[in-house]
Formats: C-alpha cells, sequence, structure tokens
C-alpha cells in the first residue's frame, strides 16, 4: 500500500498541525494484568481520538488531487466525523457530517464546534452512511469513507511513534470500528519489520470482522447494539478486512461490563479517561490475563470522547 518513506513523510504533516502523542508504561496497569503495559494515548490529539491523524492525510490528498473540490461528507458515530471537521477546517474545505439519531450530545457538540453541518439521519452508522453516499451524488460533494488508503496512512503514524517510542512489543491490542486503526498498525508494524502481534478487539455485541475472519469473507450482523460506539459496525470493509486476515494474529470480543471496567481501571490507575473503544484493548488484555503474563504489551487508547450521561449510567452505575 505505502512504503516507509511515504509513512514518515505523513508523520512529519501530522507534526506540523499537533505533537506526537506519549505512550507511557503504567505499573499499576502492570500490576493489574500481569503484563508490562504500554499505552499509546491517543486521547490526547487535538480532537480527542487518533482519527484526526487520517483526517489531515486524507485532506492533504483531496486538495492536492481536487483542488476545486465543493466540500466533503461522511458519516460518522463521532470521532471520524471530528478529524475530517477539524482537518477540514485547517484546509478551507467545508465538511458536512451524518450521524444516526441518538448519537453521542457531545461528539455531536463538538462537530459543530469545529465547523461541521451536521445531519441526523437513520438508527445506526451503517444507516447513516447509505444517506451519506446519497447526499453526496445529490449535492455534488465528496464522500470520504471511514476506511480508505489515505485515512490508513495517517492513522499509521501513531503506530509509527509507539513502535519507534515503547521498547519491541510482543503484541499490540487494537479496536476494531471499520478498521483504519487495525489496518495502520499492521502497516507500520511491518515496514519496520517488526515481530509484534496484532490483536484486534471487538464487542461481543458488533462481532462483524470476527465473525468475517473466522469465515473467511464479509459477514454482516443485524445490530450492532454495544455502549462502545465507536466499535458500532455492522458491515464489514471488504479491503479492511482483506488486510486484518493476512495480518492480525487473532481477534478478542469483549462484553460491554468488562469494557465499562477497563474505563473504571484506565481511570483509577492512570487518570485519563477512555471512551469504550478506547477502552476495549485493555478489557481484552483482562480477559487474556493469564496467557499474556509476563509480556510486553501495547495498548491502543484510541479516544476519550464519551459522554458524562453515558459515563455515570454504564461506567459508575455498578462502582
Amino acid at each position: 500500500m505505502f512504503d516507509l518513506p511515504a509513512l514518515e513523510d505523513a508523520a512529519a504533516l501530522v507534526h506540523a498541525a499537533f505533537p506526537p502523542t506519549p505512550q507511557h508504561a503504567w505499573p499499576l496497569l502492570a500490576a493489574r494484568t500481569g503484563a508490562e503495559v504500554w499505552v499509546k494515548h491517543e486521547n490526547h490529539t487535538p480532537t480527542g481520538a487518533f482519527k484526526v491523524r487520517g483526517g489531515v492525510t486524507y485532506m492533504r490528498a483531496l486538495t492536492r488531487d481536487r483542488p476545486h473540490v465543493r466540500g466533503v461528507i461522511s458519516a460518522t458515530r463521532g470521532n471520524h466525523g471530528q478529524s475530517l471537521a477539524w482537518a477540514g477546517a485547517r484546509a478551507g474545505v467545508p465538511v458536512t457530517i451524518v450521524v444516526p439519531h441518538g448519537n453521542s450530545t457531545e461528539k455531536n457538540a463538538a462537530m459543530r464546534a469545529q465547523g461541521a453541518t451536521l445531519v441526523e439521519h437513520g438508527e445506526d452508522f451503517d444507516a447513516a452512511r447509505v444517506e451519506a453516499a446519497r447526499l453526496a451524488q445529490r449535492d455534488g460533494l465528496e464522500f470520504a469513507p471511514s476506511f480508505a488508503p489515505d485515512l490508513v496512512l495517517g492513522v499509521a503514524t501513531y503506530a509509527l511513534e509507539l513502535f519507534r517510542g515503547a521498547p519491541p512489543l510482543d503484541a499490540l491490542y487494537v479496536p476494531i470500528g471499520l478498521g483504519s486503526g487495525i489496518c495502520g498498525c499492521i502497516l507500520a508494524r511491518d515496514l519496520l519489520g517488526l515481530p509484534t502481534e496484532i490483536i484486534g478487539v471487538q464487542s461481543t455485541e458488533a462481532p462483524a470482522y470476527a465473525l468475517s475472519v473466522a469465515m473467511g469473507r464479509v459477514v454482516t450482523t443485524p445490530g450492532a447494539n454495544t455502549l462502545a460506539d465507536g466499535m458500532a459496525t455492522r458491515i464489514p470493509d471488504p479491503d479492511a478486512l482483506a488486510i486484518i486476515r493476512d495480518g492480525a494474529a487473532r481477534i478478542v470480543t469483549v462484553a460491554d461490563d468488562l469494557v465499562a471496567e477497563a474505563i473504571r481501571a484506565y481511570w483509577q490507575d492512570t487518570h485519563n479517561l477512555a471512551e469504550g473503544a478506547g477502552a476495549a484493548p485493555l478489557a481484552a488484555l483482562m480477559a487474556e490475563r493469564d496467557a499474556m503474563a509476563g509480556r510486553r504489551v501495547g495498548l491502543v487508547l484510541c479516544g476519550g470522547n464519551i459522554d458524562l450521561a453515558l459515563f455515570r449510567r454504564w461506567v459508575l452505575a455498578d462502582a
């Protein structure tokens, strides 16, 4: 897909927009899990999530290749939309975002604050995505998918930072939404020639990629009813699935109650707030504690954008 100079060029572009995020080894997480735990803090980007890296590289490619584009439209549960809005504002490109009804009120507010026009449609991400594609055709806008090569290239810059900033990792747990994050990690790992296992994480309530890898083909699910909205995908992307099948060691599924426990653990052990998808890698490590004991493990805390109301209802209810 890309070579190492292209990835390093993307990293320079991203770092011109904001500094690298830190990676830290947290002793209390090590005590909790039995592993040496390095956390990549993508909750520390300007939008509070990793997706903004892909927004930066996507907008560069778009304005270079199609300088007269009228605007961009996409669908999101929040972080992809925030990334496009933030990067679009820097590039002078108008951005419209379609979100499902009942989407995170705080993520909606953040997208509007960053300059996006917001449209509410459908009951889930996949319905919003179909509507965004229809509006793109109707209004002559550029449809920005949630998974595309330029997005993966940008996202892979966090993995480049992690692999170069932490000691050699035995394994790296990465949440899967539509797939840009894990595919970026596989890309960076392979370009650097590292042996690190990449382990995908999904919700038990949204296991489309886990089912697809097991079946060897795209498998859709009728629902994606997880509270970890960043992983609430019913329909896998075929290109992402191919990369995951070839490059991931396995996919672990975790229930929402274990994700809530992981959000609490992040707060107690590191005083970092994680959204559901951001805590899912820690939840998976906790579930695989015995198998991973004594190993050096990376976790992607991919975002911290959880609504206060959801945090109180889901995470604090059983605390």
